[in-house]
């Protein structure tokens, strides 16, 4: 038997996919990043609303900078894992600055995002244990969950009762762990955590919180939804990644529990993966330092994230939320076919967004997934609205109404 025949029903809609399209659109090509809200795709500059550049940290000087002179003194890579001969000064510094930015004890740093969840959720949670989630969670918390061999409880999303029936059914005396995101990026709607970390504390459980999506963009020094909320203090472990505000690549546990550092023996994707490149952790340190002062460029940041919103809602598409929550916009579309022709089309009036698909998106949904970035500017976020709307009522998305009336 093919190993790959279990995969025939996805090829078989990925090639549905690329005939309606002729063009992939989980393989976008980049030839050319002029700016975090610029690049030349397909041989024509294209502007980027669908990068998770939050922040625009990627082109900022003093990061670029860093990573140059991390680069010329320490080398391209390290070649060996933490434990090893993986940790440089670099690494360190970073983890020093993480806990100074989140005003907590210990801070360890993995290669990826991703790794921070399989490995934190996967090492503290064993057999026996709970793990209670909200069913729109991430997969890297998924897959933390399926390696940690714990009973995974999941809930309805964003639903505090939910969460509470939950925990008063499971024994007092069993370890429990909730895990919660700040901003869920598929909608770009934020958990009421104060609430959820009330319940939680009156059940014992522990809280862990993924702060991908919201670090740099929520909170008044950009620690995320838990700092906005003024709960941070409540939180055990904070998930981070460097791949968003912070500009570059790499991912992050924050905790105050007295017993953490021993997660740098028991936590195998730490342990058993090559540290990052001292170049990256020396931009990521530049650029946390730089994101705690950052408050114009997060005001600016919101006041992109509420302009197209009211300008979407205006022109008459269906949103993922009410009002803006996060830097994150998500139109939903009718249905998977319409929304590739319509993100297609964006792409040939040179506009970049995401095409997100069931399974990763809630409910089934297929959405066009828009992220703003601090840099992009008014009139940017403009003609993002203009082109939406232009082939939005070419392809019928929205009803036609006479512009000169308004």
């Amino acid at each position: 038997m093919d190993l790959f025949s279990k995969f025939d029903h996805v090829i078989a809609e990925r090639d549905r996919l690329i005939e309606l399209n002729e063009v992939n659109p989980f393989d976008v090509v980049m030839d050319q990043v002029i700016s975090p809200t610029v690049a030349i795709c397909g041989g024509r500059e294209t502007m980027l609303l669908g990068t998770y550049n939050y922040m625009g940290m990627t082109f900022d000087p003093d990061v670029i900078t860093a990573g140059k002179e991390a680069l010329a003194e320490f080398g391209a890579g390290t070649t060996g894992s933490r434990v090893f001969n993986g940790t440089y000064a670099g690494h360190r510094a970073v983890e020093q600055i993480l806990c100074e930015f989140y005003g907590m004890n210990h801070a360890m740093v993995f290669s990826t995002g991703y790794q921070a969840n399989l490995g934190i959720i996967s090492t503290i949670v064993g057999k026996g244990d709970y793990i209670l989630l909200d069913i729109d969670s991430h997969a890297s918390i998924w897959d933390g969950c399926k390696m940690s061999d714990a009973e995974v409880v999941p809930f309805k999303h964003n639903d505090s009762s939910a969460l509470e029936r939950r925990l008063s059914r499971m024994p007092a005396d069993a370890g429990k762990l909730l895990v919660l995101e700040g901003v869920y990026s598929m909608l770009g709607d934020v958990a009421p955590l104060r609430e959820m970390l009330g319940i939680a504390k009156k059940y014992g459980a522990m809280v862990l919180v993924d702060e991908a999506h919201s670090m740099g963009v929520l909170g008044r020094n950009g620690r995320g939804a838990a700092e906005d909320q003024d709960c941070l203090d409540e939180v055990d472990f904070i998930i981070g990644t460097f791949s968003k505000s912070v500009g570059t690549v790499g991912g992050f546990c924050i905790s105050n529990h007295p017993k953490f550092e021993i997660m740098r023996l028991t936590c195998r994707p730490y342990v058993f993966t090559a540290s990052l490149p001292p170049n990256v952790v020396a931009a990521a340190c530049t650029s946390i330092k730089k994101l705690a002062h950052a408050r114009e460029k997060r005001r600016r940041l919101w006041e992109n994230s509420r302009t197209l919103h009211e300008g979407l809602k205006t022109a008459g598409f269906q949103l993922g939320v009410d009002e803006p929550q996060s830097a994150i916009i998500s139109l939903i579309m009718p249905s998977l076919k319409r929304g590739i022709l319509f993100w297609s089309a964006l792409l040939d009036e040179g506009l970049y967004v995401n095409l997100a698909r069931p399974p990763a998106t809630p409910a089934h949904m297929t959405l066009l997934r828009c992220s703003l970035c601090a840099d992009h500017t008014l009139d940017q976020v403009r003609q993002a609205i203009d082109i939406f709307t232009r082939v939005g009522l070419t392809q019928s998305l929205i009803p036609y109404r006479d512009q000169r009336n308004d």
